[in-house]
């Protein structure tokens, strides 16, 4: 390290101009292809989630100060609950108004930690609680993936065939590419998987692009179309405790990239801060959650240039694609096919970190109080629990077991530390 604490060798400003613009548009690459495919899983406008993304980076960009060279993309943790509140009679409306209450939830908690410190929260949120929650939003996913693609059987020999050409793509370039070209594996997953479903007449060219014009406004949402929904409120709320677990997370792995500790400057209630008002801006634009991207910090990693000005840059570059009607609507032309295949081994990913996050903090699930809050969490995750607040309104799926989690967590715990002491 230098003098400054930084990893030799990363840079905080690019070199020139023309370094400035290729490693914005590095960070562009690197976030299009997981940022675009949130909205099209979940029925949300494309351009909206890229204006979203762009706005939410300047917001965390301001918020942190200009210290902190993250990139922020749509989360994956909120498919499960927009879909549904999507699928509702509500609609879209009540997915809009949940997603600005996770935004408003970062702010409060990012309000404790700068009066009180964050010890309360790794209390409240240990991995043995967040690993099962993590898993529980991969694999409710999973039929979704399985059907998209084909493999349910419900569909032809193209389906299939396409999206396993856009899943071994994907399992390729993860596995075998080196440099930039591992960063961005569902990104050229899209681009081979859609070239595959042209070929195989899933696509008619002739249609995509017809009354298309060069400059497309986004689909918008506005003051007055939100919809206050206690259901979808109750879905989720416990999310935005795994995502602030992953923002942790992801915020200490770029430290060790480039030597900083941004949990200390500019701190971990700036970083929240910042990442709670992009979420809510861009759920009331109509756009999907923000998280920090670790295909971005990646970016860093490689390019050993850790600057919020090519972050910054990459973000206005990521507002102006929202409004390129050419660019819309080709991803709006992109079969189900080609995002199946890509969302089996995303799906499974999610689900995959949850179980690391249990093998890195080394959780002993031959310890019964571990055994019994993963085990029941999953049950209810995945076993369609339901709790019936209301006739109307209740906690189901992801959201129910949370929530039994974090008080499993705690009843638990508190016997222990008043029960008597076992050898």
């Amino acid at each position: 390290m230098n003098e400054n604490g930084m990893i030799v060798g990363i840079q905080e400003k690019p070199k020139s101009v023309g370094s400035w613009i290729v490693l914005s548009l590095q960070h562009v690459f690197a976030m299009f292809g997981a940022t675009v495919l949130v909205p099209l899983l979940t029925g949300l406008d494309v351009g909206v989630a890229l204006v979203a993304s762009g706005i939410g980076t300047l917001i965390y960009i301001a918020c942190t100060k200009a210290k902190v060279p993250v990139y922020l993309g749509s989360s994956f943790a909120y498919i499960p609950a927009i879909s549904a509140a999507v699928a509702s009679s509500a609609g879209p409306a009540a997915a809009y108004m949940g997603l600005m209450v996770v935004g408003l939830i970062y702010v409060i908690v990012a309000t404790i930690i700068r009066f009180v410190g964050s010890g309360w929260l790794k209390k409240l949120l240990p991995p043995v609680v967040i690993g099962p929650m993590i898993i529980i939003i991969g694999m409710t996913l999973a039929p979704v993936a399985v059907g998209s693609a084909g493999f349910d059987g419900s569909q032809g020999w193209k389906v299939p065939l396409v999206a396993f050409i856009s899943f071994i793509t994907v399992v390729i370039l993860s596995t075998k590419a080196k440099g930039f070209i591992r960063i961005v594996p569902f990104l050229i997953a899209i681009v081979i998987g859609y070239i595959a479903a042209v070929l195989v007449g899933l696509v008619n060219l002739g249609d995509v692009f017809a009354g298309v014009s060069f400059f497309q406004f986004p689909n918008f949402s506005f003051v007055g179309t939100y919809k206050l929904e206690f259901g979808a409120i109750l879905m989720f709320a416990p999310l935005a405790f795994v995502t602030i677990a992953e923002h942790i997370g992801d915020h200490v792995v770029l430290g060790e990239i480039t030597g900083r500790d941004f949990l200390t400057d500019p701190g971990l209630d700036k970083t929240l801060l910042g990442d709670g008002l992009a979420t809510f801006v861009a759920a009331a634009l109509g756009g999907p959650a923000n998280t920090t991207y670790g295909e971005n910090t990646g970016v860093v990693a490689i390019t050993k240039v850790g600057s919020v000005w090519v972050t910054g840059l990459a973000a206005v570059f990521a507002v102006l694609l929202g409004f390129f009607g050419y660019i819309q609507a080709f991803i709006n032309s992109i079969p189900w096919a080609v995002i199946g295949g890509m969302t089996i081994v995303l799906y499974g990913l999610i689900a995959a970190n949850g179980v690391k996050i249990l093998i890195k903090d080394r959780t002993d699930l031959g310890n019964m109080k571990n055994l019994i809050i993963v085990s029941t969490m999953l049950v209810i995750g995945l076993g369609g629990a339901v709790l019936n607040l209301t006739s109307t309104t209740g906690l189901s799926g992801m959201s129910f077991a949370a929530i039994v989690g974090i008080i499993l967590n705690q009843v638990i715990t508190g016997i222990e530390k008043i029960g008597p002491k076992h050898e």
